[in-house]
């Protein structure tokens, strides 16, 4: 009873918050428009599900700004087509398309480590692609695909690509959250959501909620670099009409715009003042804000974030170019090991 109380409350709590501070009418609230007066010319920018909504908006901007774009995405028609309107719209040339399928966690590292051979430098790396599976489904590999998407997609990109930021000026980290996670306490013991019923929208919550977990664990290892994760606000986009259309349809006009949804994500990766905040914070509508709700017990233990380090690890374990990089990321609980090697 406890629990299922304890579940009403956060979820009501998380509403009435998000009427007040995550529509189109609490965004671009106080705002410093002097903060995106820059010029990015020479600097390097990977936005991973950039061909639609929050992503092609910031990726949009960032090319405005004379940035140097490299769009991930699954589907290539999309993405051609998206490239060819930003270069129109910005006439900035420097865009380019890399096909990557983010469930599938050996094509990810394997794009990685391709692209940090190529490359010499990579600015700012956002991490926004992601799904919401509303039925069980797995990858090649046998993962979960909300799991395999939001979390560990995200989890080997950027550890892969730590190397490489770390050698580049003013190098910077952005995940595209959820003010969904608020209703979430880490889960360590069931990250392929196999206990109990299947319900998409708390998986999805989930995952987002181990984003800002990795993200505080990712800034207390490497102080290079400033990494950071934010939520965009409730806004209008193709995936939140097809993963929650009861929600999209309730919400209608109060939804933001995927211009606003993305305004901190762009702030975060080009503004001089993201970089002055702390490392490894919470941001909504530019500023930092706390990661839980009040009273609603979703804090984890010092055991439950020791415990995601050995899930996740912190670096992850060294393997020679000549191996297949093995991580036994989750045989807590669940018992099964991830590869993520060339097949």
């Amino acid at each position: 009873v406890f629990f299922h109380n304890m579940s009403m409350y956060r979820n009501t709590i998380w509403f009435l918050n998000g009427i007040h501070h995550y529509t189109r009418s609490a965004a671009s609230k106080d705002f410093q428009p002097q903060d995106l007066d820059v010029s990015v010319v020479g600097r390097s920018f990977m936005i991973t599900g950039a061909n639609s909504g929050i992503g092609r908006a910031a990726a949009m901007a960032i090319a405005k700004k004379g940035g140097t774009v490299h769009m991930v995405c699954r589907n290539k028609d999309k993405a051609d087509e998206a490239r060819l309107d930003i270069v129109d719209k910005s006439g900035n040339t420097e865009v380019y398309v890399h096909i990557v399928d983010m469930s599938e966690t050996s094509e990810v590292w394997e794009f990685a480590e391709a692209f940090k051979k190529q490359y010499p430098s990579l600015n700012v790396l956002i991490n926004n692609a992601g799904c919401m599976v509303n039925k069980r489904e797995e990858n090649s590999q046998g993962l979960e695909k909300n799991f395999a998407t939001n979390t560990l997609g995200v989890y080997v990109l950027t550890q892969t690509l730590i190397p490489l930021l770390q050698k580049s000026r003013d190098p910077r980290v952005i995940t595209v959250s959820s003010g969904g996670m608020l209703v979430q306490k880490l889960r360590d013991d069931d990250l392929q959501s196999e206990k109990g019923d299947f319900d998409g929208v708390m998986v999805y919550a989930q995952n987002k909620r181990q984003q800002v977990v990795l993200t505080q664990q990712w800034a207390k290892e490497n102080t290079v670099i400033h990494f950071s994760v934010m939520h965009p606000g409730w806004t209008d986009t193709a995936a939140v009409s097809t993963s929650m259309p009861q929600f999209h349809q309730m919400m209608g006009e109060r939804l933001r715009s995927v211009e606003q949804g993305a305004d901190t994500v762009v702030w975060l990766a080009l503004s001089r003042a993201a970089a002055r905040t702390r490392s490894g914070q919470f941001f909504q509508d530019r500023q930092p804000v706390p990661a839980h709700l009040p009273l609603a017990w979703t804090h984890s233990s010092d055991k439950e974030i020791q415990i995601q380090n050995k899930l996740f690890p912190f670096p992850p374990h060294p393997v020679s170019s000549s191996s297949h990089p093995v991580s036994s990321l989750c045989h807590i609980g669940i018992h099964f090991t991830i590869f993520w090697c060339p097949r």
